[in-house]
């Protein structure tokens, strides 16, 4: 259960000391973070990218917006070979390939849900799942319905749509794409897993509902006030249209909200707030148990911090055991982390300390514990353990490409252009992402792996970050390709079981080792030369030792002065080491119990 939010009053009667009492003038209100979610192993999934498990609600070239003779891409294919229409188009991959769609729907994570439990996830985060013409989603047109092409009846729920009054609420009825959002939702409880979904509230897409009618009706539209207008067409002009609008960083595709003293407008609030309540409490009757499990929130800093905390309130009146994660890249984010703002943050901070240490190799080990430590000091006391340590994401490179291409920025461009090699990572780059993975699940907080990291898929970043996932029960074309046409080997892309089975093991020893999931975090000794570094995991008298090397060379450590003990187990291999010598290979690392 989630430990409750309380507020004390703070009287302080004396120099020395300190009373506090209950006072209505003088509150605080201390963070709290869910239980469940303490430690828990996340899986980020890009649904349209995930598993197709309905072939029968595939979007047309319409939807998609593709050119002359679009159809949907085969999900085996090489991720580089271009169709006849992509080709016929253009000669440049990147300009299109945004435009291919797979057929990834909510059937295909449902069929799936048991692989996650095997793997050992505890919780999804999904990509958005509304309505939206592209493959990402991000470009809402609708956050109260899940998009058309995830369920099983594109037509009918389109002709739902256009029954009802989208700024009314309680015209609202459930599609197809809704109904099969909830068994999903049923069915990731009946396995005990949590589902959080992604919130985009600081802008949608040109087809948003009330961004139509602002287009449509001009100045005389109802929701003229939603959004940003520079200027309005003007009909003595009919063929010139003067309409201007704010977009997301200048993108004109994504018009942005308005704004006023911190928050947004009441309208748009009041809309927010229905389509909050509706994935949380879908029967509305009070019991949260039908509904998702909490929020990860887009650009969560580009929205005013009274407009979070007056939804926070919401959130946890609805579920006071709902988690809510922002999208932040910097050390900004401890701003956010609150007991009347977000609950976590994604970890992007952990991932560029990782990445600089143990993949670049550019940071020596007192950066990589200075930073590391820095982290958990920013945030409220039991925040550390709910924090989302990712490696990859659908914003960055791939994991395995990371180790391909070291030295590469974590955040920003890293298209196959000026030596970015896209190929499949060789054996002593897969080592030195199974030591990545070895840290991140032995870190305090809670690991989440990007859809496919574990069966071996690589890419540079949007759009090569988004192929099709890889399963094991599918054959796969080996990647020859080049979106430049040069050359290059030919790669083997099918599923990894050797990788599977690693990130399943560090899984299963996250979940079941207590020190691991709830342990208090404590570097013991680093060394620059040898590049090794030791920590310790500690829970009720349970401690684990965590050993990391660096350096391409074998390094021996005595663990006796730390542990007390003779001897120690390895507990990925089972074997039973002497604590005076710890051997430890070139770019791996030790879990010893």
């Amino acid at each position: 259960m989630l430990r409750s939010i309380f507020y004390t009053g703070i009287l302080c009667i004396s120099a020395l000391f300190t009373s506090c009492t209950e006072s209505g003038d003088n509150q605080t209100e201390k963070y709290t973070a869910p239980e469940w979610a303490e430690g828990i192993v996340w899986y980020q999934i890009f649904p349209e990218r995930f598993r197709d498990g309905d072939p029968t609600n595939q979007p047309d070239r319409e939807r998609a917006r593709g050119p002359e003779g679009w159809h949907p891409t085969e999900w085996t294919q090489d991720w580089y070979k271009r169709d006849n229409w992509e080709s016929n188009h253009t000669e440049d991959f990147y300009a299109v390939v945004r435009e291919r769609r797979y057929g990834g729907d909510l059937q295909g994570v449902i069929d799936k849900l048991d692989y996650l439990k095997e793997l050992g996830v505890g919780a999804i985060y999904f990509n958005p799942v509304f309505d939206a013409q592209s493959l990402h989603k991000y470009d809402a047109s609708y956050y109260h319905h899940i998009d058309r092409n995830f369920g099983t009846d594109p037509e009918g729920d389109v002709a739902q749509f256009q029954s009802e009054d989208p700024g009314d609420p309680s015209t609202w009825e459930w599609t197809s794409a809704d109904s099969l959002f909830l068994k999903l939702i049923q069915e990731a409880h009946d396995r005990d897993l949590k589902m959080v979904i992604d919130g985009v509230w600081n802008h949608t897409g040109t087809e948003f509902w009330a961004f139509q009618d602002l287009i449509e009706n001009q100045e005389e539209s109802a929701y003229k006030d939603w959004y940003i207008v520079n200027s309005y067409d003007d009909p003595a002009t009919p063929d010139t249209n003067e309409f201007d609008h704010e977009g997301w960083w200048g993108f004109k595709g994504l018009p942005v909200f308005r704004e006023e003293k911190e928050t947004l407008i009441k309208p748009v609030r009041d809309h927010i707030f229905a389509v909050t309540k509706r994935w949380m409490d879908p029967n509305g009757d009070g019991d949260p148990s039908d509904g998702i499990d909490g929020w990860r929130l887009d650009v969560a800093e580009e929205v005013g911090k009274e407009f979070w905390k007056e939804w926070h309130g919401l959130i946890r009146d609805i579920n006071p055991e709902a988690i809510t994660v922002a999208e932040i890249w910097t050390d900004k984010a401890k701003e956010f982390i609150s007991a009347d703002m977000f609950t976590s943050v994604m970890n992007y901070r952990f991932a560029y300390a990782a990445k600089d240490f143990l993949i670049d190799d550019k940071i020596d080990t007192e950066e990589f514990v200075d930073r590391l430590e820095q982290i958990d000091k920013d945030y409220p006391e039991g925040a550390g353990h709910v924090l989302q340590n990712l490696m990859d994401s659908h914003d960055t490179a791939r994991l395995a490409s990371f180790t391909v291409n070291p030295g590469i920025e974590y955040e920003g461009e890293s298209h196959p252009r000026g030596g970015f090699k896209v190929r499949k990572p060789n054996e002593q780059e897969r080592q030195i992402q199974k030591l990545v993975a070895l840290f991140q699940f032995t870190w305090k907080g809670a690991p989440m792996i990007y859809y496919g990291t574990e069966s071996g898929m690589w890419g540079a970043d949007d759009p090569d970050d988004r192929k099709p996932m890889v399963w094991e029960d599918l054959e796969y074309e080996p990647e020859t390709h080049h979106p430049f046409g040069e050359e290059r080997s030919s790669d083997d892309n099918n599923f990894d079981e050797e990788l599977f089975e690693l990130y399943q093991k560090l899984a299963y020893l996250r979940n079941t080792e207590s020190a691991l999931k709830f342990g208090t975090a404590k570097f013991l000794n680093h060394d620059k030369e040898q590049k090794t570094v030791l920590f310790q995991r500690d829970h009720m008298g349970k401690t684990i030792w965590i050993l990391l090397n660096r350096s391409k060379e074998e390094q021996t450590l005595d663990l006796t002065e730390w542990s007390g003990k003779e001897s120690v187990q390895n507990m990925l291999s089972g074997e039973t080491m002497d604590s005076a010598e710890i051997k430890i290979d070139p770019i791996s690392g030790l879990i010893l119990k």
